[in-house]
């Protein structure tokens, strides 16, 4: 018996060393962490329990046969992150660069297949070169059988993939089909083809930072949800969003301790500019709104016209969109329309009630908006919300102009309650544009057009750039002092939280994807 014990010890040192004291020095030298010390530091103290420790790839063509490391490259198994059960897999670069081979996939679909089962988060911490070239069309079908397994759990256990290191080829459609992707900068990168492909077919030259580095997909693809400066960072990241999340589509996020005061918030009655043309910051209004210190926003850096992120309100975990007058005068655009829209999906998903706060001068005019697809592209805001079952307050804090009236969660979309501030103007567009419109013989043919325009101007805006048209016919449920916000909230979403909608009995509708 002790000498079968002796071998499982060194079998497990094995494991334990990945590919060995100088390639897991040289890991430390790029500034990352190995596979290991991730796990270390994402998980509680002595929760986590390793599963396929001792497995190894089965290939034997071009010499593999006698390059075995126990655990082919990925470390996979269960823990917990503040008690809660997840399941994880952190794949070890120091191991044949990390590559996935059919017996490494097939240790990533085991404990997918189990968090399904047990109702648990999933998290990815990728570090890959890709397929693992010697095993040929046996390491494209591992990928496959992952994607399959990232599909089936789609709505069902919150995805998580933080990239940590390489990301390339068909690697990248796991981390894109999960629901949040972390990335560290200057450590990491995704792209389906690499610098060296993209020269040789279109001759541009571009670095892989420039061509999918953190900073290129936080703010030009929207690829990266987050970007963290080095691997604790990220694993920081990870932790305070799982705090967000429920542990599955069943159940709902945590809820913590909380003990209402006034809620009283004179502050916020000063944050909307005297200057309706003046932006201001839509943050300053959820932070007087939500839980102190609370809001964790997500894409931050991408189609910054909108903002969307989780928050606490009595508590209670809330996911927030809202326009930001700030970048584009907080429009409507191709890229924070799908970035909302996911956004509100997600939510939906896992039993998140929404709060939408509005500022929305319409949809951004131009050809290149209408080239890219506007049209499909604020469809797919619409359609999130029409979709949603989830609790939905808005409140109209300034404008909230034509089309993009009704997409922002209006009442006529299925919004459970809409509130809006006194200042807040609900028309098909701005008084000046329409009194350019409905009045034009009347403004051309006076003695003196400039003071016919501006006395319309003002009469159009008396009778609607205002929230009480919309109020008298019930699409706005009351008009309140900003310093109110967040007790109606507070008593909307505690009113709300046992809400129960079932949609029409159907296999899914069609996105306009």
């Amino acid at each position: 018996m002790q000498r079968k014990l002796d071998l499982l010890q060194r079998k497990k040192e094995a494991a334990l060393a990945g590919g060995g004291d100088t390639r897991i020095a040289a890991q430390h030298e790029k500034g990352k962490l190995t596979a290991r010390e991730r796990l270390t530091l994402l998980l509680d103290p002595g929760s986590f329990e390793e599963l396929g420790m001792l497995v190894e790839h089965r290939c034997t063509d071009f010499g593999m046969d006698t390059q075995q490391f126990p655990g082919d490259g990925v470390v996979t198994g269960y823990g917990t992150v503040n008690g809660r059960l997840v399941y994880v897999f952190s794949q070890d670069f120091t191991v044949f660069g990390g590559s996935l081979s059919e017996t490494h996939a097939e240790k990533i679909c085991r404990v997918m297949d189990m968090a399904m089962k047990n109702g648990a988060p999933l998290i990815g911490l990728n570090d890959s070169g890709g397929a693992r070239i010697q095993e040929g069309v046996k390491s494209l079908g591992g990928y496959a059988d992952i994607f399959y397994r990232n599909v089936q759990a789609s709505g069902m256990i919150p995805q998580i993939s933080a990239i940590m290191g390489p990301c390339a080829g068909g690697a990248v459609y796991s981390p894109a089909i999960t629901d949040f992707t972390i990335m560290v900068e200057e450590s990491s990168y995704m792209f389906v083809t690499g610098p060296n492909v993209v020269k040789t077919v279109t001759n541009e030259s571009v670095s892989a930072e420039e061509l999918g580095g953190a900073h290129t997909h936080a703010v030009k693809s929207g690829v990266t949800h987050l970007t963290a400066a080095n691997d604790l960072e990220g694993i920081q990241l990870i932790k305070k969003l799982l705090s967000y999340l429920p542990q599955n589509c069943e159940e709902k996020a945590p809820v913590l301790p909380f003990e209402a005061g006034t809620e009283y918030r004179p502050e916020l009655r000063n944050v909307i500019p005297e200057n309706p043309q003046q932006p201001y910051d839509m943050r300053a209004v959820v932070s007087g709104i939500v839980d102190a210190d609370s809001f964790f926003e997500v894409h931050p850096l991408y189609a910054e016209n909108i903002i969307v992120g989780f928050a606490r309100i009595g508590g209670r975990s809330i996911g927030v969109v809202g326009n930001q007058p700030f970048s584009l005068a907080g429009v409507l655009d191709v890229n924070a329309s799908k970035k909302a829209a996911r956004f509100v999906r997600f939510c939906d998903c896992f039993n998140i009630p929404l709060l939408v706060l509005v500022d929305v001068p319409g949809f951004l005019p131009g050809t290149d908006q209408e080239w890219n697809g506007i049209i499909t592209n604020g469809a797919k805001l619409l359609y999130a919300f029409s979709e949603a079952t989830v609790p939905r307050i808005t409140l109209i804090t300034r404008k909230a102009y034509g089309g993009a009236y009704d997409v922002m969660n209006s009442k006529h979309i299925g919004a459970d309650l809409n509130f809006a501030w006194p200042d807040a103007e609900i028309a098909v567009m701005g008084a000046r544009g329409a009194s350019e419109i409905i009045f034009k013989k009347e403004i051309t043919s006076a003695a003196n057009p400039a003071e016919m325009l501006s006395n319309k101007e003002a009469a159009y805006a008396e009778k609607f750039a205002n929230p009480y048209s919309a109020a008298a016919r019930g699409f706005i449920d009351e008009v309140i002092d900003p310093a109110e916000s967040r007790r109606k909230l507070i008593k909307g979403f505690s009113m709300l939280e046992k809400k129960a909608t079932r949609l029409p009995q159907k296999k899914h509708g069609n996105i306009p994807l």
